[in-house]
């Protein structure tokens, strides 16, 4: 998870920079010391910033506490979270709201999410949401939703895949 700097203020972007660095620990640092490190330096900001409750949500989320995440996510999106990082914040508290048995919830804040545009997230966005939609006993839409969202990537195929995926939830009529 690489952070945007949210603003052109040095001590921002130096914090943005040190939060960058503790992500890059994620694999090399023992859960527990990964957690305090990141609490220490969210603390910096204040317990109820939203880029604080973000950031503690996804270091909760990436060490598979989707439990302790949800509320985090929840309270951040309450605030105004910069840059990308609000939609980060749908997406990771709609994966972690599937993991809990609530992909119902994750398929209505994706889609009403996915209704906002698209930028450099929505692979990731079509993804979750497909992984929602199939736990949801949608499974059709789910398959409509991943292949579509692959088409563009193929070196072949794309206006047939993308047709096949809008069939997959509107067939034809004969």
């Amino acid at each position: 998870m690489t952070p945007t700097p949210a603003t052109a203020d040095p001590a921002a972007d130096a914090w943005e920079e040190r939060d960058a660095a503790l992500w890059a620990l994620l694999d090399s640092l023992e859960p527990e010391e990964f957690l305090s490190r990141m609490d220490v330096l969210t603390e910096e900001l204040g317990p109820a910033h939203p880029v604080a409750l973000f950031e503690r949500a996804a270091a909760r989320d990436s060490l598979g506490h989707s439990d302790l995440a949800v509320p985090l996510y929840r309270e951040a999106l309450r605030g105004t979270l910069p840059g990308e990082r609000r939609r980060r914040a749908v997406i990771q508290l709609s994966s972690s709201l599937r993991n809990l048995g609530k992909a119902r919830e994750g398929v209505e804040l994706l889609t009403a999410e996915r209704e906002r545009g698209q930028d450099h997230l929505s692979d990731a966005l079509a993804a979750t949401l497909a992984l929602c939609l199939a736990d949801a006993g949608r499974e059709r839409e789910a398959v409509s939703v991943a292949v579509a969202a692959l088409a563009p990537h193929l070196p072949r195929y794309q206006r047939s895949m993308a047709n096949y995926a809008r069939l997959l939830v509107s067939p034809e009529e004969d």
